[in-house]
């Protein structure tokens, strides 16, 4: 077709190809803005909307409670432990300093040491008092540690059960809220799409072209840009279902188009000649020319062969003659390009008849 086209022609229909990109980029861009801002329409849900709220609210405070009960224990028992440390590193120097003291009383025998004897005997029974006492904090705090962690291992395992049905709940009020989401999308796309389709058929090749072109790439773009990725799966089976209709559709039309197409060329060409030529547009046999496909039926023909004027295929008249300088010409020229007569008036030629060469010129 574009070979058909004069130049300026060709340098406008880009300019409005590029008007029905940018119609579609502006329509593309608010498009998804509404279609992004469709799920704020729906009421965003949390686990808290679906659990159990007097009994998990308790069984929360226990676990937070008990979290820090056991912090704390484990920070007193820290501190228990170094008192344990120095009380049974000062134990053990002084069980030293008696063994050898003791050692020493056993060599002199000096009964004068009696009275320290025991007041060091006391001594050491303080210092293993007090060891003793520490090591008694140390197991508090561990008891304490344990209670604390088992209490919150009980509340926590009550309060897993309790999250795990309110999450349950929460999927499938999810995919519930996804589907009206997608149904809202399908609500706003289907016609879009529907209007894509009756223009497409009505009215491409309408003056308005670019818009409808724009509208159309926006409308294929919102359907499987905007909806299609959104659709539910269950599994595969909704998405694969679609895909099944979808093709269906598609190939029907395509099927119940190419008969239609195939019965109207059947039928053109079992009109005559004349009426074939006049309801082919110029452009269009320009352009299957060009192809070198036969303008009427659009069957390969070797159109660089001089002795074929008529399509083998359909009959209809590929060359004739200019009625002035007798020039072999195409048909559908409305030119001679030999002598630039109108051919309005030239007659295809009959194969029966031999071919006339032009007259020569000197």
């Amino acid at each position: 077709m574009s070979k058909s086209l004069r130049l300026s022609e060709k340098w406008f229909r880009r300019g409005l190809w590029l008007v029905a990109v940018i119609f579609a980029s502006f329509l593309i861009g608010l498009g998804s803005t509404i279609v992004g801002d469709l799920p704020r329409v729906e009421h965003r849900i949390e686990l808290d909307d679906f659990i159990d709220r007097a009994a998990a609210d308790p069984l929360r405070n226990t676990v937070r409670d008990a979290e820090r009960v056991e912090q704390e224990a484990v920070r007193d028992r820290e501190q228990a432990d170094l008192k344990l440390l120095a009380a049974r590193q000062a134990s053990r120097a002084a069980r030293e300093t008696f063994s050898n003291w003791l050692a020493t009383r056993h060599a002199t025998a000096q009964p004068d040491q009696d009275t320290e004897l025991i007041a060091r005997t006391k001594a050491l029974d303080a210092l293993k008092q007090k060891e003793d006492e520490a090591e008694r904090a140390v197991g508090a705090q561990r008891q304490i540690a344990l209670d604390a962690r088992q209490s919150r291992q009980r509340a926590a395992e009550r309060l897993a059960k309790l999250e795990d049905e309110a999450h349950t709940r929460m999927d499938a009020e999810n995919r519930r809220v996804e589907l009206r989401v997608f149904l809202y999308r399908l609500a706003l796309t289907l016609p879009l799409l529907v209007i894509a389709g009756w223009l497409f058929a009505k009215k491409r090749k309408s003056t308005w072209w670019p818009f409808v072109w724009g509208f159309i790439f926006f409308a294929l773009f919102a359907f499987f840009v905007e909806l299609v990725p959104y659709l539910p799966s269950y599994g595969g089976y909704v998405r694969y279902a679609v895909g099944i209709l979808i093709t269906v559709l598609v190939g029907r039309y395509a099927i119940v188009a190419l008969n239609r197409y195939l019965e109207r060329q059947k039928a053109a060409e079992a009109q005559p000649d004349t009426v074939r030529r006049n309801e082919l547009s110029y452009d269009t046999a320009l352009a299957r020319l060009a192809k070198g496909v036969c303008p009427g039926c659009e069957r390969p023909v070797d159109l660089k062969n001089t002795e074929i004027d008529f399509c083998p295929h359909c009959g209809i008249g590929l060359f004739d003659h200019c009625h002035a300088c007798k020039t072999r010409k195409s048909a559908f020229a409305r030119f001679c390009h030999a002598c630039g007569t109108g051919a309005m008036a030239a007659a295809p030629r009959d194969p029966s008849l031999p071919q006339v060469q032009p007259a020569s010129t000197t």
